[in-house]
């Protein structure tokens, strides 16, 4: 199975608003209520891909019910919508012409519930959608108090996980009361563990885990410019490694990602860009990712499947979902070159 490690789990609540204008009242023509925060839309995915999945972090409160409620829900309905498989179909026509066999949806695999209690109430995040221009405004609440008992406990599940799991993505925000060097301390236990480990966060929680070496990071491009103060993605992506991640996975937006790995450099671009809701896109990569690793493809196969179900989400109105049927159809069609490194530019 694959772990996911939210700590700063989230109620996520999208709303579609025909147009978003300043300063003016705006009635909402759709509404989704999903359990959120990164590692939790993580899992989602990997259910649809077809991995067992266990989801720990924190919940508690009135939103932590109703996010475990939602969560016992799962796994998620069908993602292939009429709707979107019509929008995928009018951006997608590089995918149409490739000669790979799309491979048939695997069942939902389970998700488990191994989120620790707290006191605390769990915070809620809020997606105002402009359904005219697909332009998405986020509001995200800061997260509960955790306090020192309730991190112990934290600490003492996700061991006691690890002797299961084939991976790990520890993913998102730190709520307050967790001191910023949690993610450091989380890489190491799961390298003490043998278990590879992915993390994807940002600021000082990345500065600090990176250090402690995990196998990869996935950053986006703010994200990398912040931690290595260049906004060149080869230079960054190289000057992330040499701070301590095996593997930096950049992700550069509807441009796709770019992977320095101990393997080799490669970019990977999605056949068409997309219009949509980018929210979670970044999650899914994650899932297409550690998906592949458990799997043992092969790098521009990993990259590949995080390509394209990063560009199926954005074709999805809500984060932790993907369209199905726009994800088979660029799958094939994303376009994976090999990096040579000129002299003096070798990967460390």
């Amino acid at each position: 199975m694959i772990l996911t490690v939210t700590l700063n789990t989230a109620l996520d609540l999208t709303y579609g608003v025909p147009e978003l204008v300043p300063h003016a009242s705006h009635r909402v023509s759709d509404m989704a209520e999903r359990p959120g925060g990164k590692g939790l839309n993580v899992a989602r995915v990997l259910s649809a891909l077809g991995q067992a999945t266990v989801v720990t972090g924190f919940a508690g409160g009135s939103t932590g019910a109703v996010l475990r409620e939602l969560l016992a829900q799962l796994p998620p309905r069908d993602t292939t919508g009429t709707d979107t498989r019509a929008a995928a179909a009018t951006v997608t026509p590089a995918a149409t012409t490739a000669t790979a066999t799309p491979v048939p949806a695997p069942a939902p695999a389970p998700i488990t519930d191994a989120l620790v209690t707290i006191a605390g109430n769990t915070r809620r995040t809020i997606a105002v959608v402009d359904r005219t221009t697909g332009d998405t405004t986020q509001l995200n609440e800061p997260g509960p108090l955790v306090t020192a008992d309730e991190w112990a406990a934290l600490l003492g599940r996700y061991a006691e996980l690890l002797t299961e799991a084939d991976a790990v993505a520890l993913c998102g925000s730190l709520p307050p009361g967790i001191h910023v060097g949690a993610y450091a301390e989380l890489v190491r236990l799961a390298r003490s563990s043998g278990v590879p480990v992915l993390l994807d966060t940002s600021g000082e929680p990345l500065r600090r885990g990176i250090a402690a070496r995990p196998d990869l990071i996935k950053p986006n491009a703010e994200e990398l410019a912040q931690l290595t103060g260049s906004r060149e993605p080869l230079r960054a992506t190289r000057d992330a490694r040499r701070r301590g991640a095996h593997g930096v996975i950049a992700s550069l937006g509807p441009d796709g990602m770019l992977a320095v790995t101990p393997d080799g450099v490669w970019r990977a671009s999605p056949p068409a860009r997309v219009l949509g809701n980018p929210t979670g896109a970044g999650d899914s990569a994650v899932a297409g990712l550690l998906s592949g690793l458990v799997e043992g493809l092969s790098w521009p196969d990993r990259l590949r499947r995080a390509v394209a179900l990063s560009t199926a989400t954005v074709l999805s109105p809500t984060a932790g979902d993907f369209d199905r049927a726009a994800y088979e159809e660029l799958l094939p069609g994303v376009d994976v070159e090999e990096h040579t490194a000129a002299a003096g530019d070798a990967v460390g």
